[in-house]
This record gives C-alpha cells, structure tokens and sequence, in this order.
C-alpha cells in the first residue's frame, strides 16, 4: 500500500473510532428526548423533528464511514417516525440495538473494526497534485551546435533549466535517472530508420507514463509525422526551428492549466461526515475547508472564495435548502455551484429540495470517485467563467480592473503587516512600428511573448496583469525597489535577445520600465502614478531601460535604475 493511501485509511478509522467513541453519549442523549415526546402530543410534536434528524444523520453517517448495522437500525428507526411501523416498541428496539452494535464494534481489536466498515468508504487514491514551480526541466538531445545554441538561449531566458546532450546513451541515461518535465529530440526519420521512434518508445515505457516530448526534424512528411505521433511525440518542428515557436511550444506543453487547488466548503452538522467528504476530496489535490453550522458559512464564503458549496440537506436551524436560498440572494454568489448531500432517496424530496438552484443532488453514502467527478466537474466550469471575467483573453494575465482589485487588496494587507511592495509599469517599446511594420499578428505575438516571459519568471505569488494594449504592470511582493529594479532589468536583457518572425523577416523588441515602492506611496492610485512617470522617463531617456522613482534627483525627476 502506498504512503498516500495508508494515511487515507488512518485518517479514516480515526473518524470511524471517534463516530463509535461518541455515539453512547448522543443515544444517552436521543432516548432521554423520545421518553420525554411520549409524554403528550404536545411533547411528541414538538420533539419529533430532532428525533427524526438523529435518525436520520446518524443512516448518512453510518453508511458513509462503512457501519452498515448501523446504517440499518437507524433507518427502521426513521421509518417508524415516519408512521411505516408501529413506532413505539420499534423505536425503544432501536434504541437497544444500537446500544449493543455499539458495544460490539468498540469491543473489537482496531484492525477487526476497520475491516468490519470496509464496505462502501474504499476506493483507490488518487495522487495529490501540488503546485509546481514554474521553472521547467528541460532535456535537449541535438548535436547542431548552431541550433543549440539559439534553442538553449530562448529556453532559458524564459527561466527554464536546460541539460543539453549531443549523444542518444547519455541522453537516455539522464532522463532515466532524473525525469525531465519535457524532452527536446533531434531525430532522423528517413525512410526505414526507426532509431528515433524507438528511443522515444523506450524513453515512454521505461519512465511508466509519456513523458512530455518534441521531435525537431529535417523531414516533414506525413509518414515521419505519423512515426513520431505513434512514438508519443506531443510536438513535431521541421528544420529549420524557429526558436520562439519552440520555446512557446514548450511553455505550453509543461504549464498545468491551472496550478491553484480547486476551493471547495463543506457544510455539514455531522463533522465525521464533513471530515470524510473532505478527506476524499483532499486526497484528490482539493483545498477543502468544513464548516459544522450553517450560520458561519457565509463567513467561510468570504475568507475562504470556494469554487463549490457543498451542503448537507438536513441540517438543525437552518436546513440546506434555505442555506441555498440565502446564499443565492447575493449577487456575488449567484453562480456559485452547489451540490446538496443527503440520505434522502425519494425523488420528488430531491426535486424539492434543489429550487434553490443548486447543481446537483447527490445521496449518501456517496461513492467516491462520483463525489471527485461531481465536484470536479461543476467547479473546474466555474474557475472557467471566472477566468473569463477577470484575465485578458490574449494572454491569459489579470485584466485591467481584476489587477487594479488584486493590487489594491495586497496593499491592504501589506499596510496590516507593515511589509513593502514594489510596483512596476512595463511597455513595449515602439509598438505602433511593429504593427505598421511586420503587422498586427507579429505585434500579438510580441505581446503574447511578454506575458509568457513575465509569467515564467516572476513568481506565482506575484500579480502580474496586462494594464492595457502593450503595458503591463506587476506587483512584486515583499521585494525592495532596488530588487525589483534588478529583476525587471534581467528580464528587459532577455527580452532583447529574443528573435520574432515575420515572413521572411526576423527582428526583435525592447520594453521600458518604471519602478515605484510601497509604502512610499501608499495607495494603488499613487504607486501607479510614481511607477507611471518613471516609465516617463525611462521612455524620455531613450526607451530600453528601467527607471525607479524612490530615489530623487535635483530635478525632481525619478533615477535611472542602477
């Protein structure tokens, strides 16, 4: 069993044994209150709801963490209450039976209890993702050093750390020994040879799972083509390689799609249920966070910014359907999806209970893997729309007023934790000539070339936006004016070397910076007007450079950055 899947099972007979722990103290509880409704009508009327949400609760949570017995006592207990069954002596039987079910299941040794609730909770995990860092290992197998040359400079200015091999062994070796995030191959495939397709083949099997991969070669037929798609190639490039397609091919190739955890909140008055639900869901790489009564949820709502609301539907006070409803009547959360969780089977309950809008009704004890697609689905389309709202469709950075919201938050925060920000305004140096020039799709690829750079170099905790046509601006957190000033320039260095294409016509680009430092100026407006008139400057001056706006010089003017 590996690591990942015996501290699932810990963690799970440590609910189960804190269920059975608990459950003679709310059965004590539950039967003080059913003598009490037998009493009077009045009594019985006035009990009978929070006798039937014991029963109820405690089928859900038996099933959900494998106590069938359970399970089935409490359901002949509800259906009594329900009037199926003579509910007096059935329910006192009830009573009795989960008393001595509980007895029994405490009696047993810990690993005879964990098999006795292996029935519906098993499933086979699956590995956590965890957030990668941007930098990419990069293996390159080619032996034309002109070529290399080129491909090693562009791979790297966008951050990447590139092993360069001239020879096939000593290539496979490595990637055997150390997994590469991508592969870079130059092969040849003329008519007959299959050395390359089967270097690539080999490289798959060895590894256990294809191994992210490009083919660079001098034949572009199909039958070449066709060849290196059966070996497992992700990518085929004719010679000569143009640098920059390659590099945005490799980018695109290593970057997850979205490197932050699906958000989900749990709402549930059961915490075993709520714990295990999250377990499931964490074990699937999920940020979960459970909240035990409806009344904070709203709070969570807010601290927390889930992509999925997950409710119980039966809870005390507040039941999941008016929860829905409260949550629904605020525009911020109208398209928050929500899926219900209950025991209830009947279908026009079910019907019944999802007017509020919710996505999906989904019945305890849930099984496992439906509970991860479910959840997945609904809020992976919600991070979706959302990213359609607030990133820039070109470049996929933060729109103009997503960036001004985000910025203006961070300061908020940094003003709380007396820490310093640096803020930078990048543009592009002589755009309107690119486009006059080479045209608007050699402009977009410059564009597109920035963010991917920005991107790739800067870290994920920094907010990096596209502030409109060809200027950008970055938040650098808790990074001094003069380190900020150092990493715009190394990035303004590498810019500069890299090659675009049009037609037949390469050329390259520059961009202009301005640095302005938090709490020097303390609000998003006057950070971006002192980052502004330092870009000013640096464009004044001559373009090409990074100017900060800290220091003063006797004209009042902002500094060139050293």
């Amino acid at each position: 069993m590996s690591s990942s899947a015996s501290s699932l099972h810990d963690k799970l007979n440590q609910l189960r044994q804190r269920f059975i722990d608990q459950l003679p103290a709310r059965l004590q509880l539950t039967v003080g209150l059913w003598q009490q409704s037998q009493a009077s009508a009045e009594a019985q009327a006035r009990l009978g709801p929070e006798l039937h949400r014991f029963f109820h609760s405690l089928k859900g949570t038996g099933r959900s963490l494998g106590f069938e017995r359970i399970a089935l006592l409490a359901e002949q207990g509800e259906a009594a209450l329900d009037g199926q069954a003579p509910a007096g002596q059935v329910v006192e039987q009830v009573f009795v039976h989960l008393a001595e079910e509980q007895q029994r299941l405490q009696s047993l040794p810990e690993q005879q209890r964990a098999l006795a609730a292996m029935t519906s909770v098993e499933f086979s995990p699956k590995p956590v993702q965890t957030r990668s860092k941007r930098q990419r290992l990069i293996y390159l197998c080619d032996d034309e050093p002109d070529q290399v040359s080129q491909l090693l400079h562009h791979l790297r200015c966008f951050g990447h750390e590139v092993v360069h091999f001239e020879d096939t062994d000593t290539f496979f070796n490595a990637v055997i020994t150390r997994r590469p995030d991508a592969i870079i191959m130059d092969v040849q495939f003329p008519q007959g040879n299959t050395a390359g397709t089967e270097t690539l083949a080999s490289l798959n099997k060895l590894t256990g799972e294809p191994l992210p991969s490009i083919v660079l070669s001098a034949h572009g037929d199909f039958h070449s083509r066709l060849s290196a798609v059966r070996a497992g190639c992700n990518g085929y490039f004719t010679k000569p390689v143009k640098p920059l397609d390659l590099m945005l091919a490799v980018d695109e190739l290593t970057t997850p799609s979205d490197e932050e955890p699906l958000r989900i909140l749990i709402v549930d008055d059961e915490p075993e249920v709520a714990a295990y639900h999250a377990l499931l869901l964490e074990q699937a790489g999920m940020a979960v966070q459970q909240v035990n009564h409806p009344a904070d949820a709203l709070t969570a709502l807010e601290r927390f910014s889930p992509d999925l609301l997950l409710v119980d539907v039966y809870m005390p006070v507040c039941s999941g359907e008016e929860l829905a409803n409260i949550i629904r009547q605020q525009p911020e959360h109208v398209g928050l999806p929500i899926i219900y969780l209950s025991s209830e089977t009947d279908s026009q309950k079910q019907l019944s209970a999802m007017t509020a809008g919710v996505e999906a009704f989904i019945t305890k004890p849930v099984i496992p893997d439906e509970l991860v697609s479910a959840v997945t689905l609904r809020a992976e389309r919600l991070r979706l729309l959302r990213s359609l709202m607030t990133r820039d469709s070109m470049t996929g950075l933060y729109n103009h007023s997503t960036t001004t919201e985000l910025i203006s938050k961070a300061l908020a925060q940094a003003h709380r934790d007396n820490t310093e920000h640096a803020m930078a305004m990048i543009d592009i140096d002589h755009f309107k000539a690119v486009n006059d020039t080479h045209g608007h799709l050699a402009g977009d690829q410059v564009i597109i070339t920035l963010a991917r750079l920005l991107k790739t170099r800067l870290r994920m905790s920094d907010i990096i936006g596209r502030y409109g046509g060809e200027e950008f601006v970055v938040l650098l957190k808790g990074v001094s004016d003069e380190r900020a000033c150092e990493l715009i320039d190394a990035l303004r260095h590498d810019f500069a070397q890299v090659d675009f294409h049009a037609g037949g016509t390469r050329f390259r680009c520059t961009f202009s910076a301005g640095i302005s430092r938090f709490p020097n100026h303390p609000s998003t407006e006057s950070l971006r007007l002192s980052a502004d008139q330092a870009l000013y400057r640096a464009k004044h001056q001559g373009r090409n450079q990074v100017v900060t706006s800290t220091e003063q010089d006797d004209d009042g003017l902002p500094t060139d950055c050293p």
